[in-house]
């Protein structure tokens, strides 16, 4: 076949999967499911309330035509920006593709359909929990690392080197619960190759193959659970794909969310909430 005729086809199918298996695979969430998230991230990270873990990452494509700096990134690279939320078994919650390479992560968060309807409250997200074996209560929330700003629903680390005792453990706690969507990464790109490289297509067709890859993503890991029984912890190693960290930018932080961390890191700083090899 020629390379017009295939490009076309892998187009349409990409299209095609995205718009059957949206639905069934990255269902919007009920609070039922939220909750059951949050199980997950306790009972296998040890961090209360969490509904997800938030990453971005800068997919390296064709510089486009007639686009100017749009989509070039502070990598000196032209990209598309994939942000995804997943949840503890590696999975996709959900997803945000398109947004220009040369976005700050603090504006793709916001303007993506995910950071509005977080921050409308409009997620089906439950109220308060009330952490076990405690009276202390907290909103659900998302980990993200420095790239994101920190919000009441939002948490990120304590920023700086020189931290005492009680913020480094909970930058490590932060970092333990996110390490799932790092995880997500490494294995979305050895499963598939074209992270390999750059995606030579135009931003619009990108947008479709980006997202019926993440669908496939959760479908094989719901239906044939063998090919990823391997270590996860170490999938974001693997060496030579396209895959870009965010640039780092926080912002302007409220008193709420300030103190939703605060309440954090005294829950895991004492004695119900530490890990014993802490």
């Amino acid at each position: 076949m020629g390379h017009s005729t295939v490009y076309k086809i892998v187009r349409k199918t990409c299209q095609i999967i995205t718009e059957n298996l949206m639905d069934e695979l990255m269902p919007t969430p009920t609070e039922e499911m939220w909750e059951n998230i949050a199980d997950d991230f306790f009972r296998m990270w040890n961090f209360p309330g969490c509904i997800g873990a938030l990453d971005g990452k800068h997919v390296t494509i064709q510089a486009p035509p007639n686009t100017g700096t749009m989509f070039f990134n502070y990598k000196k690279t032209f990209s598309i920006v994939l942000l995804a939320l997943v949840d503890a078994h590696c999975n996709f919650i959900t997803v945000n593709v398109g947004a220009y390479g040369k976005s700050h992560d603090g504006g793709v968060f916001s303007n993506s359909n995910l950071g509005k309807a977080l921050h409308r409250g409009s997620l089906n997200i439950p109220d308060n929990l009330t952490i076990p074996n405690t009276d202390t209560q907290v909103p659900y929330v998302i980990v993200g690392d420095e790239a994101f700003p920190l919000k009441p629903y939002l948490m990120r680390p304590y920023p700086g080197d020189k931290l005492d005792d009680r913020k480094r453990n909970i930058n490590y706690r932060l970092s333990r619960a996110r390490r799932t969507s790092e995880n997500t990464f490494g294995i979305l790109t050895q499963k598939f190759r074209l992270y390999n490289r750059r995606i030579q297509a135009f931003p619009k067709h990108v947008d479709y193959i980006i997202l019926a890859t993440c669908l496939l993503h959760n479908f094989i890991k719901k239906y044939d659970s063998y090919t990823y029984n391997y270590v996860t912890q170490q999938a974001d190693r693997s060496n030579g794909h396209t895959l870009q960290h965010l640039n780092l930018q926080g912002g302007n932080a409220t008193t709420d969310a300030f103190r939703v961390r605060e309440v954090f890191t005294e829950y895991f700083n004492s004695e119900v909430g530490s890990l014993p090899w802490i």
